[in-house]
C-alpha cells in the first residue's frame, strides 16, 4: 500500500465514521468537527483529558466510555473493554488496581507514547506525512485548515444528534494513534460488513463510481468501499440503540453498584456470554431487590435489640423473686415464659433482613422473544395433583386445568400433567370433558386478554366487565361463552351425580372395557394424552398445550408415600415425555389468577445474573371464599407477608407445597453451582510486593476439616451430568471409554432407576427429549417409570425429588435443596399469581393445621432435623433458625396450654404467679409490654399487614396451639416411637351454594375439646374471683385486677372460637359441650376442695370437752 494512500476507519459496532486524506486538498465546504462523544454505558459525555484531548479508555478499539465508567469498571467491574474484551490499561491519574502491569517508574502514559515530545518532532512528522502533522496549528498549513468545520450528524443509538461545539483538532490525537495502526491495512481485505457507514445525504459519486463524500483530511484516491445508510430505515438495524440525553450519572452509579453486588453474590455472571448485549439498557437484570426503607427497618431492628435487653432484666427479676406460697405456679410460669422467649427469638431473627422484589417482564420479552424468531423462553411442566374427587370436586380441578391451558406463555412450551392418585374414573371423564371445553375457552381468553382465566371465578366477578373493552364483539362472545360454560358445568355435575352410585361390577369405559382403577389400592399405571402437538387444536385452528392424565401403579405391600410419591412419579413421567427445564406444581384447587405468572418466575430463573443458583421461585398463597373478618386466619397474611419476606433476604423462602416453580436439575439432588469469587482488591499506598505481604492476612482462607474424599464427592456430585457426558463421549486418560461409560451408567441407575430413557434425560440440563424415540416407545417408558417398584434401591425420596419421611414433604424438600447450597426466591406480583380455596369451617381448618404440625413433629424426630442435619453444606445460619422454628413450633403447645390454665387456677385459689411488685419490677414489666407492642407495630409498618390481620393471626395461634398443635405432638410421638400411623385427612375443597354456609358448622372432632375446656374454666374462674372479692371486701380488689387481666387475655384470644360456639347452637355437637363442662367442673371442684397452695395450720386442735357450760 502506498504511503500517500488515505485511510478509511469505520465499524458496524463502533459509533464512528472517519474518512481521512493527507494531501492537503479539502472540500470546498468547511465542516465543524463534532467535539462530543457519548459514553455507551451511562449516556453522558465522554469528556476530555487534562490536556484537552478526547478521553479514550481503550487504545485497541476506542470504545466510547467516560472516565467515571472507566474507573468504576477497573475497580468494581471486570476490568475489560465491553466491546473488544481487552483489559483496560492504567491511564494518567488513575489509581492502581490488582492486575496492572509494572511501569518503569512513570505514572504518565503520554511518556510511553511520546505525546509530550510531539511539538519537537512536529516538523519531522510533517515531513514524513504522519498523522501527527495535522494535530497542531501552524500558520504555514493551508488556510482551509483554520476554517470552521460544518456540522456533521452524529449517529448515536438510533437518534441523530447535531453537536454545537467548536472545532478542536487536538481532540483527534487519540483517534489518529488508532489510525496509524490501521495505516498499512489493505482496504480490499476489509469484509463488507465492516465498511464505513455513510449517510445518503453525505454521499457523492466518486471517480470509481462509488458514492462517498470526503471529510476533512481525507484522500479521494483512497479506494474506499462505503455502505450507504438508508434514512428511512431504523438505525437500530445498523447496531445503534437509544441513549437518553439526561444528567443521570448518580442514578446510574446506584444501578451499577446493585449490579456488581448481584454479581459478587451469585458469582455466575459470564461476561463472555455472547447473548448479553453490550449496551447499558440491555445489560440490566430481569429483576431487582427492593430493600425495605431504612426509615422503617432500622427502628424495627433497634426495638428488637432493646426487647432482648429488657427480656434479660425481666428474667433476672423473675428468677430471683420466687413466690414462696405458690412456688409451683411460679415455677411453671417461669418455664413457660422462657420457652416463649426462645420461640420468639427463633421466629424473630430470620425476619432481620426483609426485602421486596421487582420484575421486568418487558426485558424478558426483549431478550427471549425477538420479533420474527421462535420464542427462547424455557419450557415448563405443570403438575396438578388430586386424590379424592368427592372431597376435591372435579369442577374445581377443571377450572385449574383450564387456567393452565390458557396461560400467557408459548403453547409449545407448556405441558400440563394431572396426577390422579385415587385412580377415579370420575376424574378421567371430567378431564376429557375439560379438554373439549378448552378448545373454546382458550382462544376466548387470549383474544380478549381476560383475567382470571378460570371460568368459574371469571364469571363470578362482581365487576364491570365492559370497562376498557373496545371490541364490539366482546359482549356477544362473552354471553355465548358463559352459556357454553354453564352447559359444561351441567355435564360435570352429571358425572359427579353418577359417581355416587358405584356399580357392583365396577366402572366400565365407553367401549365396555373395565376401568383399570376399580380397585384403588391395586391397579396398573395409567397415562392418557388428551391434548398435544399431534392434535387437539382449538376452534381457531391454533395448537393447544399438552394435557396428560397420569395415575401411577399401586399394589399391596408397597409404600406409596402419599403425595410425595405421586409428585415423584410426575417428575419421571414428564422427564420422559417433555423434560422441561422448569416445573410448576399446583394443588387441584389453586388456579392461575395471573396469566403472566410463569413469566414472573422466568424473570428470576432465566436471569443471567441470578438464575443459575435459584432452585425454586415460591409465590404466596392467596385465597377466595373467605369471610370478610377471616375469623380463623385462613389468609395467613403474617406468615406470607412478613416471615417469607424476611427469609427472602437470607437464602430464600421455604417451600409451602403449592404455587412453586422448580428447577428440575435442583430436584435431582445436585449441588448448586460454585460461586466465583471476585478478584481481590489491592491498595495503592504500597508497592505490589509489599502490599501482598501486609494485606494477605486480611482475609484468611477457611480451613475445612472434611476429608478430601468427601470434598471430592461433593464436587463430583455438583457437576455430575457434565462430567458424565464428558466421560462417556471423550473418556478419561488411563481408563477405557467403555469401562467408564458402564461405571457412570451404573451409578446413574442406582440413583435414578432402571429407565435408560429417563437417565438420559437427566443428563440434559437444559431439557428436551430424545428425538430418535417414537411416541409409542416414550409412552411405554412412561408406564415403566410410574410402576410401584421403580424406586426400590434408588435415591428417590432420599436425595432425589420430593423427600419422604413426613406428611409435610414440602418443608423437607425445600430444606434439602437449601442444604445443597441453592437459594430460593419469593415473588409477590401486583396481581396474585395463584388463588385457592381455604377451609372456612373451623373443624376442617384445625385438621389442616394438625397435618402441618404433625409433619413438623415428624421432621423434628427424624434424621433430617435442622438442629443436627446439614452442617458443612450450603445452609446459612439464619435460614437454619427458620427451619428449626418450623419444626419445633408445635412443642410450644405444651407450655401454652399450661399458661392458659394458670389464670383460672390463680382465680380459684387466690394465689398469683408473681410476688407483690416493687417500682423497679413494675418498670421491667411495663417496658416489656411496650417493647412487645412496639415490635408488632413496626413490623406491621414495614410489611403493610393490617392490624386486624395481625390480631386474627395472634388469636388463631392460641386456638391452634391448644388444640391441633397439642394433638400433633402426641400423634407424632406415637407414630415415631410406637409405630402407630395416623391417617392423612384431605381437606374438603368444595363449597355450598351459600358462600359462608359452613362458617359456623362444628363437626365432631376431639380437637375442639381443649379450647372449649379452657374457655369454661377461665369463665368459671372469673366468676369465682369476683365473688370472692365481693365477699372479702375492698382490700381484695387490688390483687384481683392482675388475675382478671390474665384471664381476659386467654378469653379474648379464644373469642373467635367462642363466637363460633355460640353462633349456631343448634349445629354445635352436644358431646363437645358435655365433655368440656364436665372437665371444667371437675377441675374447678378439685381446686376449691383441695387447695395445694394453702398452708397447713400448725395451731392447737380444738376438741369438744365433756362439760356443759350452761
Amino acid at each position: 500500500m502506498e504511503v500517500s494512500a488515505g485511510l478509511v476507519a469505520g465499524s458496524h459496532n463502533r459509533n464512528e465514521l472517519v474518512v481521512i486524506r493527507r494531501d492537503g486538498e479539502f472540500a470546498p465546504r468547511s465542516l465543524e468537527r463534532v467535539s462530543r462523544q457519548i459514553c455507551h454505558i451511562c449516556g453522558d459525555d465522554v469528556g476530555l483529558t487534562v490536556d484537552g484531548e478526547l478521553f479514550v479508555a481503550c487504545n485497541e478499539c476506542a470504545f466510547p466510555i467516560c472516565r467515571t465508567c472507566y474507573e468504576y469498571e477497573r475497580k468494581e467491574g471486570n476490568q475489560v473493554c465491553p466491546q473488544c474484551k481487552t483489559r483496560f490499561k492504567r491511564l494518567k491519574g488513575c489509581a492502581r488496581v490488582h492486575g496492572d502491569e509494572e511501569e518503569d517508574g512513570t505514572d504518565d502514559l503520554e511518556n510511553e507514547f511520546n505525546f509530550d515530545g510531539r511539538n519537537s518532532n512536529r516538523h519531522d512528522m510533517q515531513h514524513r506525512g504522519g498523522p501527527e502533522s495535522m494535530l497542531h496549528y501552524d500558520p504555514d498549513l493551508p488556510h482551509d485548515l483554520h476554517h470552521p468545520l460544518p456540522q456533521v450528524p452524529l449517529l448515536t443509538n438510533g437518534q441523530m444528534v447535531l453537536s454545537s461545539a467548536s472545532c478542536s483538532v487536538l481532540r483527534l490525537s487519540k483517534l489518529c494513534n488508532e489510525i496509524m495502526t490501521l495505516h498499512d491495512l489493505q482496504v480490499d481485505d476489509i469484509p463488507p460488513e465492516q465498511h464505513a457507514l455513510v449517510p445518503s445525504y453525505m454521499a457523492s459519486v466518486g471517480g470509481d463510481g462509488k458514492r462517498i463524500h470526503p471529510l476533512p483530511f481525507s484522500d479521494s484516491s483512497l479506494p474506499a468501499q462505503p455502505r450507504s445508510l438508508d434514512p428511512s430505515k431504523d438505525l437500530a438495524a445498523y447496531g445503534y440503540g437509544s441513549i437518553a440525553w439526561k444528567e443521570r450519572m448518580e442514578s446510574w452509579k446506584q444501578k451499577q453498584d446493585k449490579l456488581q453486588i448481584m454479581k459478587r453474590e451469585n458469582g455466575d455472571y459470564d461476561d463472555d456470554d455472547p447473548d448479553l448485549p453490550l449496551m447499558d439498557e440491555a445489560r440490566q437484570p430481569l429483576s431487582r431487590k427492593l430493600p425495605i426503607p431504612s426509615s422503617q427497618i432500622n427502628p424495627y431492628r433497634m426495638i428488637i435489640i432493646i426487647r432482648l435487653v429488657v427480656l434479660g432484666f425481666f428474667f433476672h427479676y423473675r428468677v430471683t423473686h420466687p413466690v414462696n406460697d405458690a412456688f409451683a405456679l411460679w415455677l411453671i410460669s417461669v418455664i413457660c415464659e422462657i420457652w416463649f422467649a426462645v420461640s420468639w427469638i427463633l421466629d424473630q431473627f430470620p425476619k432481620w433482613l426483609p426485602i421486596d422484589r421487582e420484575t421486568y417482564l418487558d426485558r424478558l420479552s426483549l431478550r427471549y422473544e425477538k420479533e420474527g424468531q421462535p420464542s427462547q423462553l424455557s419450557p415448563v411442566d405443570i403438575y396438578v395433583s388430586t386424590v379424592d374427587p368427592l372431597k376435591e370436586p372435579p369442577l374445581v380441578t377443571a377450572n385449574t386445568v383450564l387456567s393452565i391451558l390458557a396461560v400467557d406463555y408459548p403453547v409449545d412450551k407448556i405441558s400440563c400433567y394431572v396426577s390422579d392418585d385415587g385412580a377415579a374414573m370420575l376424574t378421567f371423564e371430567a378431564l376429557s370433558e375439560t379438554s373439549e371445553f378448552a378448545k373454546k375457552w382458550v382462544p376466548f381468553c387470549k383474544k380478549f386478554s381476560i383475567e382470571p382465566r378460570a371460568p368459574e371465578f371469571y364469571f363470578a366477578q362482581k365487576i364491570d366487565y365492559l370497562k376498557d373493552r373496545v371490541d364490539a364483539s366482546f359482549v356477544k362472545e362473552r354471553r355465548a361463552m358463559k352459556r357454553e360454560y354453564e352447559e359444561f358445568k351441567v355435564r360435570i355435575n352429571a358425572l359427579v351425580a353418577k359417581a355416587h352410585k358405584v356399580p357392583e361390577d365396577g366402572w366400565t369405559m365407553q367401549d365396555g372395557t373395565p376401568w383399570p382403577g376399580n380397585n384403588v389400592r391395586d391397579h396398573p399405571g395409567m397415562i392418557q394424552v388428551f391434548l398435544g402437538q399431534s392434535g387437539g387444536h382449538d376452534t381457531d385452528g391454533n395448537e393447544l398445550p399438552r394435557l396428560v392424565y397420569v395415575s401411577r401403579e399401586k399394589r399391596p405391600g408397597f409404600n406409596h408415600h402419599k403425595k410425595a410419591g405421586a409428585m415423584n412419579a410426575l417428575v419421571r413421567v414428564s422427564a420422559v415425555l417433555s423434560n422441561a427445564r422448569y416445573l410448576l406444581n399446583l394443588d387441584c384447587d389453586h388456579y392461575i389468577n395471573n396469566s403472566k405468572a410463569l413469566r414472573e418466575s422466568m424473570c428470576f430463573m432465566m436471569d443471567p445474573l441470578l438464575g443459575k443458583r435459584v432452585c425454586y421461585v415460591q409465590f404466596p398463597q392467596r385465597f377466595d371464599g373467605i369471610d370478610r373478618n377471616d375469623r380463623y386466619a385462613n389468609r395467613n397474611t403474617v406468615f406470607f407477608d412478613i416471615n417469607m419476606k424476611g427469609l427472602d433476604g437470607i437464602q430464600g423462602p421455604i417451600y409451602v407445597g403449592t404455587g412453586c416453580v422448580f428447577r428440575r436439575h435442583a430436584l435431582y439432588g445436585y449441588d448448586a453451582p460454585k460461586t466465583k469469587k471476585p478478584p481481590t482488591r489491592t491498595c495503592n499506598c504500597l508497592p505490589k510486593w509489599c502490599c501482598g505481604c501486609f494485606c494477605s492476612g486480611r482475609k484468611k482462607k477457611k480451613k475445612t476439616n472434611k476429608p478430601k474424599s468427601e470434598l471430592k464427592k461433593r464436587n463430583s456430585r455438583t457437576f455430575a451430568p457434565v462430567a458424565t457426558l464428558e466421560g462417556i463421549e471423550e473418556g478419561i486418560e488411563g481408563i477405557e471409554t467403555e469401562n467408564l461409560a458402564v461405571t457412570s451408567e451404573k451409578k446413574l441407575e442406582n440413583k435414578f432407576g432402571q429407565s435408560s430413557v429417563f437417565v438420559a434425560s437427566t443428563l440434559l440440563e437444559d431439557g428436551g427429549t430424545l428425538k430418535s424415540a417414537s411416541p409409542a416407545s416414550l409412552l411405554k417408558e412412561a408406564i415403566h417409570v410410574i410402576s410401584c417398584g421403580y424406586e426400590d434401591k434408588t435415591e428417590w425420596g432420599k436425595e432425589v425429588g420430593w423427600i419422604y419421611g413426613s406428611v409435610t414433604e414440602d418443608i423437607l424438600t425445600g430444606f434439602k435443596m437449601h442444604c445443597h447450597g441453592w437459594r430460593s426466591i419469593y415473588c409477590i406480583p401486583a396481581r396474585p399469581a395463584f388463588k385457592g380455596s381455604a377451609p372456612i369451617n373451623l373443624s376442617d381448618r384445625l385438621h389442616q393445621v394438625l397435618r402441618w404440625a404433625l409433619g413438623s413433629v415428624e421432621i423434628f424426630l427424624s434424621r433430617h432435623c435442622p438442629l443436627w442435619y446439614g452442617y458443612g453444606g450450603g445452609l446459612k445460619w439464619l435460614e437454619r433458625l427458620s427451619y428449626i422454628n418450623a419444626t419445633v413450633y408445635p412443642l410450644t403447645s405444651i407450655p401454652l396450654l399450661a399458661y392458659c390454665t394458670l389464670p383460672a387456677v390463680c382465680l380459684l385459689t387466690g394465689k398469683f404467679i408473681t410476688p407483690e411488685l416493687s417500682n423497679a419490677a413494675s418498670l421491667w414489666f411495663l417496658s416489656l409490654f411496650i417493647c412487645i407492642f412496639a415490635t408488632s407495630i413496626l413490623e406491621m409498618r414495614w410489611s403493610g399487614v393490617g392490624i386486624d390481620e395481625w390480631w386474627r393471626n395472634e388469636q388463631f395461634w392460641v386456638i391452634g396451639g391448644v388444640s391441633a398443635h397439642l394433638f400433633a405432638v402426641f400423634q407424632g410421638l406415637l407414630k415415631v416411637l410406637a409405630g402407630v400411623d395416623t391417617n392423612f385427612t384431605v381437606t374438603s375443597k368444595g363449597g355450598d351454594d351459600d358462600e359462608f354456609s359452613e362458617l359456623y358448622a362444628f363437626k365432631w372432632t376431639t380437637l375442639l375439646i381443649p379450647p372449649t375446656t379452657l374457655l369454661i374454666i377461665n369463665l368459671v374462674g372469673v366468676v369465682a374471683g369476683v365473688s370472692n372479692a365481693i365477699n372479702n371486701g375492698y382490700e381484695s380488689w387490688g390483687p384481683l385486677f392482675g388475675k382478671l387481666f390474665f384471664a381476659f387475655w386467654v378469653i379474648v384470644h379464644l373469642y373467635p372460637f367462642l363466637k363460633g360456639l355460640l353462633g349456631r347452637q343448634n349445629r354445635t355437637p352436644t358431646i363437645i359441650i358435655v365433655w368440656s363442662i364436665l372437665l371444667a367442673s371437675i377441675f374447678s371442684l378439685l381446686w376449691v376442695r383441695i387447695d395445694p397452695f394453702l398452708a397447713k395450720s400448725s395451731g392447737p386442735l380444738l376438741e369438744e370437752c365433756g362439760l356443759d357450760c350452761n
